[in-house]
């Protein structure tokens, strides 16, 4: 079956998911909206659900509530025209170590019915995609953590599915290969393509996602593009760093005085964060700290960022939950 949605189509729609292990409702109601043509960030700790409701998405787990649909197609009683649909990444892309990268594409490709010719020239492609044509005739066993990756990614691809769920799929990486997996990730979009990414990584969410849904212990906490999430835990904050150790209480407490806010210090660092309530009073607290003898080394204005969101919207940072989910995967193929 061929089947290529328009950018205009959901890829996903979810309601009220729940899933149950014994006592644990490791997925506790989850709703997710998905446009075609989009990528979709989910982020949250491990043990939050995020893999457990990309296997129910991808027909790997039934739902015990709740409905999910791909392109209109239900994940229960259409599993079949689903699987069509979707390429999941999640493991380690081989049938066998002592195999080199083309082999184990070629053999993938095979195996989803394509020829021989158009095996290999898929494979050759797809190595070619994803920087891994030098290495192209190695033997699996002698990859790189990113190169497996990369090739995991490849295999997902063979068949061209317009959606694709990537399991943090960069978990582990390196920041250079994490940055060229980012940039792979946004030209399968460019192509067409639908992503849906699970993600502990704020910054990736941040980088990638044109929506971001926040699930906590099995909830949505939390959905909206990278802007609206930050906006919606307030304004931006203002960051003093004091050039004397000794003045930094006074200055504290100036700037609650005349901002009429809370603020934090980090003494080690002489420096003093507040939240920016009321621009105007800036000006004010800048003279005062000048009439007091106060000398400022660094005065700057930041927005919110995804860890202040995730902070305040659910209590603990985001690497805090280091619970397993209970239905962890760490292999999965479709």
């Amino acid at each position: 079956m061929e089947y290529r949605p328009n950018n205009g189509d959901w890829a996903v729609e979810a309601n009220g998911l729940v899933k149950l292990f014994g006592d644990n409702r490791a997925v506790d109601g989850v709703d997710m909206n998905v446009k075609a043509g989009s990528i979709y960030g989910v982020l949250g700790p491990n043990g939050a659900g995020k893999t457990t409701t990309i296997r129910m998405l991808a027909t790997l787990l039934r739902p015990d509530a709740g409905s999910a649909r791909i392109f209109g197609h239900d994940v229960v009683k259409e599993s079949q025209i689903v699987r069509q649909l979707i390429g999941v990444t999640g493991q380690y892309a081989s049938v066998d170590e002592s195999l080199s990268a083309t082999e184990n594409l070629i053999i993938f490709s095979r195996l989803l019915g394509l020829g021989r010719a158009e095996s290999k020239k898929k494979a050759a492609d797809l190595l070619e995609e994803f920087g891994l044509t030098e290495a192209a005739k190695r033997p699996l066993k002698n990859f790189s953590g990113g190169m497996r990756r990369r090739l995991d990614l490849a295999a997902s691809l063979i068949a061209q599915p317009p959606l694709i769920f990537l399991d943090e799929p960069t978990t582990g990486l390196d920041p250079r290969t994490r940055s060229q997996m980012w940039d792979t990730i946004r030209r399968l979009v460019n192509t067409g393509s639908t992503v849906l990414l699970t993600t502990q990584y704020l910054e990736e969410a941040d980088q990638l996602a044109d929506r971001i849904a926040v699930i906590d212990r099995g909830k949505v906490v939390a959905e909206g593009t990278g802007d609206e999430l930050k906006q919606s835990v307030g304004t931006s904050s203002l960051h003093l760093r004091v050039e004397n150790q000794s003045d930094i209480e006074i200055a504290r407490q100036t700037v609650e005085q005349v901002l009429k806010v809370p603020s934090t210090l980090s003494s080690e660092a002489a420096k003093i964060t507040a939240p920016m309530a009321n621009a105007d009073l800036i000006t004010d607290l800048l003279i005062a700290l000048r009439e007091k003898g106060i000398t400022l080394s660094e005065v700057s204005v930041q927005k919110p960022t995804l860890d202040e969101v995730f902070l305040t919207i659910t209590g603990h940072g985001v690497e805090e939950d280091k619970t397993k989910d209970p239905n962890r995967a760490e292999a999965v193929t479709v």
